[in-house]
């Protein structure tokens, strides 16, 4: 492969937010392979493995949760990154770390948490996957946090593109190790991000049409669904229909993915260096302007057909109760949180808020549920509906 001059060099990385001693460190790795390998072995990113994706505490053995979203997506952003020359290893980190900061019940807990701390400047998963990261995770001993490098950190604070009024978590975390935060991320990062598109816009499809949520006639109703799905006919028109959907969803994936690369390749030909991507006035990664209008498209219909679905909606407000609950709950008494978390309680506000919204942000979604019957004697109903 060869490495574009866009690319993020490891070796001359902006460092990291607390000083280490390069002589103790285990392995012949690049500044960014520790990074991938500090999440991965971190128990942060272990409990998305029981986080929402899309359907709430699925029962379901084959509905997709946090942890195989983001090995999806991490899949998808090293095949757009070796492609294109960038770093592999810093595109597959920020993909890997990208929703480690969402709560249990997903964005319903994360509603419900925002509605919670409205006097204490709300809650915002993207931020505080960088509070996890670079705060409340902490397996070392000399430093908070993971300690992850200046480029992975900007990565994932940059996920939607430059921040203009971070939230209170952000900002507390860029007033200590400033992260640039108006200026677009790496190339990488915006691979991880897009590469997160292609990956719940395909995949949360393929949970929708198993869950019967969403039909086929829907999604042909697109036609450059409907195009794809002409094509798998033709190839395989004696194939069981379940095998043709999910070469559908492939196929679907596999032309995104090359419509990113073709673009990608086009935005960038003037630049010469990683610094130009992030001085640029517009993303530098990104869908066609044809594809951008029919994945918008595609997003709508799964908004209307699937994620704002009239049972989606009934467990989702569920959740919400839920977690409110569990945050009243420790509010009123911060012994429930247990002799670690209750001890560690801050006396006044905002921060006393905002270490009990960190303590139900790390909680998975059985664990919450665990919770909720530990504190009011019943395991909540109405939670998961496939």
């Amino acid at each position: 492969m060869i490495r574009s001059p866009l690319a993020s060099d490891p070796a001359a990385s902006r460092g990291r937010e607390f000083r280490v001693d390069e002589a103790a460190t285990r392995g012949p790795r690049s500044n960014f392979q520790r990074d991938r390998d500090r999440v991965i072995h971190s128990i942060a990113f272990r409990r998305l493995r029981h986080k929402t994706q899309v359907f709430i505490a699925p029962d379901g053995d084959h509905y997709r949760v946090r942890l195989t979203h983001s090995l999806e997506v991490a899949q998808i952003g090293r095949v757009i990154a070796r492609a294109l020359g960038l770093d592999e290893d810093l595109t597959e980190a920020l993909c890997l770390a990208h929703d480690i900061g969402h709560p249990p019940f997903g964005h319903a807990g994360e509603d419900a948490l925002s509605a919670a701390l409205t006097d204490q400047g709300g809650f915002d998963h993207n931020a505080h996957t960088l509070r996890t990261l670079m705060r409340l995770e902490s397996p070392y001993c000399g430093h908070d946090g993971l300690n992850l490098s200046w480029e992975m950190l900007e990565g994932l604070a940059k996920h939607n593109g430059p921040v203009s009024a971070p939230p209170w978590a952000l900002a507390e975390l860029d007033a200590s190790y400033p992260l640039a935060l108006p200026t677009w991320p790496s190339l990488e990062a915006q691979v991880a991000a897009v590469a997160d598109d292609i990956a719940y816009d395909n995949h949360d499809i393929d949970d929708g049409l198993r869950a019967g949520f969403l039909g086929l006639d829907e999604l042909l109703a697109l036609d450059f669904v409907a195009d794809q799905w002409r094509a798998v006919e033709r190839r395989f028109p004696a194939a069981p229909r379940e095998r043709m959907l999910r070469e559908l969803i492939r196929s679907q994936i596999g032309m995104m993915v090359n419509d990113v690369i073709s673009e990608t390749r086009r935005r960038t030909a003037g630049m010469s260096c990683a610094e130009d991507v992030r001085a640029a006035a517009g993303a530098s990664a990104g869908f066609s302007a044809g594809l951008a209008d029919d994945e918008r498209r595609l997003k709508a219909l799964m908004y209307a057909k699937l994620y704002y679905h009239p049972e989606q909606n009934a467990t989702a407000a569920r959740a919400q109760e839920v977690t409110a609950e569990l945050f009243a709950a420790y509010r009123a008494d911060p012994g429930l949180l247990g002799a670690g978390w209750g001890a560690a309680i801050p006396a006044s506000e905002p921060a006393r808020s905002r270490h009990i919204a960190d303590y139900i942000a790390g909680m998975t979604d059985r664990f919450a549920i665990r919770a909720y019957a530990a504190i009011f004697g019943a395991a909540p109903e109405g939670l998961s509906n496939v």
